[in-house]
């Protein structure tokens, strides 16, 4: 995807490390001592020129990306400024025209070349939504920019210039290799300060929960990362894209977020050819394994994930997923987390047949689910709320509430739940339907209240409940101590 360029770097980071720690000795040195080794300093400006070729070199394949959004004047929001004595002095008229008229929105992000034809690999929030595209090369060029693809759930898009010339394009890098502690350089266009070049390391690989999109697998850095540098590349030593800058913490410094290039590549390669993004699916409701739930199913935390629910005529529901499922592996890769799951099986290609491992009320059992096209609304992740306590009230379904609430048979209604109280803080809640406890179907209110009494006060209670269209998993703290 790009031209080969001959590597830069030193054989190996020894004399990098070398170099750092010669330069730290030579300021370090009081002005009266004798002049540092010429050695050291040879170190310290090769570790230099390092940084310096990788500039020059791929300076000309970050763009600089403005784009123009036209909007109309909210009603809703800007009319009720609007009225009474200002609206008569000026008169409808003049109202009419202001409403009626275009504003301009703008935004500066950047953009790296990765192909001679001139395709440009950014992010989705760089592009979204924009009239008008314009790319700013290096050497001053403008052009004006289409859209090939978008994929808002990993922020990434690919944009392209038609009759640029002597574009150079950036070599694409493998982020698989990447270790924390690695150098990096990032290009871009931090507030419009055309290409603007900062150095750091790998802070961390592998960062999720950023709460970025909905698929994380961020590399964070602490190479200054700022508004513009947006879509710009992270490159390692050799000159090679490693990441697309992405996000930062903006309550922090020195904590930036950037997309590993090669999951980025392939959502590059079939936005290329396709226009869009093809998921896998497979139809389950899924919640994180806590260390309450764990101990109920009898797994160690982080071992899976448990199914809260299965949606009726999907990919899980065919291959026999069902209710309290917990996921271990899918296609033989170990499924430790929701984000990891839904990562995982994202990447598969519709209508591939993969082996899916499930802990079934304490024995191993292996399904074989043939993968769907996600929809293009997400089924939903369950995630637990806080919890804590014990004491809720329920009531038997009537016929007309079972219909209104879509339940088949058995369960009964949480009435009400004491603020506070151990189910309140689990994440009970009046109007959800109590389907089992501890593994057993609830048929009646009797029913409910009879295993509870049998219970014992020191165990937890395993609820499954329906919310909605979905249920989930409930886990009571005991009453007892």
């Amino acid at each position: 995807m790009g031209t080969k360029i001959k590597k830069i770097s030193p054989r190996g980071l020894w004399p990098l490390m070398q170099a750092s720690f010669a330069l730290c000795v030579v300021m370090a040195s009081p002005p009266s001592a004798s002049a540092a080794d010429p050695r050291d300093r040879a170190l310290v400006e090769r570790m230099q020129q390092v940084f310096v070729e990788v500039a020059e070199r791929l300076k000309p394949s970050v763009v600089n990306i403005s784009t123009t959004q036209r909007v109309q004047p909210s009603r809703r929001q800007t009319e009720p400024f609007f009225r009474g004595p200002f609206r008569e002095f000026f008169g409808e008229e003049f109202f009419e025209r202001f409403f009626s008229r275009e504003f301009e929105r703008r935004s500066l992000g950047s953009g790296v070349i990765v192909d001679a034809k001139g395709t440009i690999l950014t992010n989705n929030h760089v592009v979204e939504q924009a009239d008008e595209i314009q790319v700013t090369l290096v050497d001053e060029r403008t052009f004006q920019a289409k859209v090939i693809g978008t994929d808002p759930k990993t922020d990434l898009a690919v944009i392209r210039i038609e009759g640029a010339k002597d574009l150079k394009p950036a070599p694409l890098g493998n982020s698989a290799k990447i270790r924390t502690g690695d150098f990096v350089i990032a290009i871009g266009n931090p507030f419009g300060l055309s290409h603007t070049v900062t150095v750091g390391v790998i802070s961390a690989t592998g960062r999720t929960g950023v709460g970025v999109t909905a698929y994380e697998d961020f590399v964070q850095t602490d190479a200054s990362i700022n508004p513009g540098n947006s879509g710009g590349p992270l490159l390692n030593i050799d000159g090679q894209v490693i990441g697309i800058n992405t996000a930062i913490v903006a309550s922090g410094q020195g904590i930036g977020f950037a997309i590993p290039i090669t999951p980025a590549r392939e959502i590059m390669e079939q936005l290329i050819k396709e226009g869009r993004i093809t998921r896998g699916w497979l139809g389950v409701l899924i919640q994180p394994l806590t260390p309450e739930l764990a101990r109920q199913f009898g797994v160690k935390a982080g071992e899976g994930v448990v199914v809260g629910d299965v949606l009726e005529g999907g990919p899980a529901e065919k291959a026999g997923l069902t209710t309290g499922d917990v996921i271990q592996a899918v296609g033989g890769k170990l499924v430790t987390d929701v984000r990891g799951l839904q990562r995982l099986v994202a990447a598969i290609r519709p209508g591939t047949q993969v082996a899916v491992k499930v802990n079934r009320k304490g024995k191993e059992v292996t399904l074989n689910a043939t993968v769907g096209q996600m929809p293009t609304e997400e089924a939903a992740v369950v995630t637990p709320q806080s919890f804590e306590r014990h004491g809720f009230a329920v009531q038997d379904l009537t016929p007309e509430l079972r219909e209104k609430l879509q339940v088949k048979e058995g369960g009964v209604l949480v009435s009400s739940v004491e603020p506070g109280s151990p189910a309140f803080r689990r994440g009970l809640r009046p109007g959800d339907v109590i389907l089992e406890v501890d593994r057993q179907p609830v048929k009646s209110r009797q029913d409910l209240l009879a295993m509870l009494e049998a219970s014992r006060p020191e165990t937890e209670l395993l609820l499954l409940v329906q919310r909605g269209k979905s249920s989930r998993f409930i886990v009571i703290p005991p009453t007892k101590s």
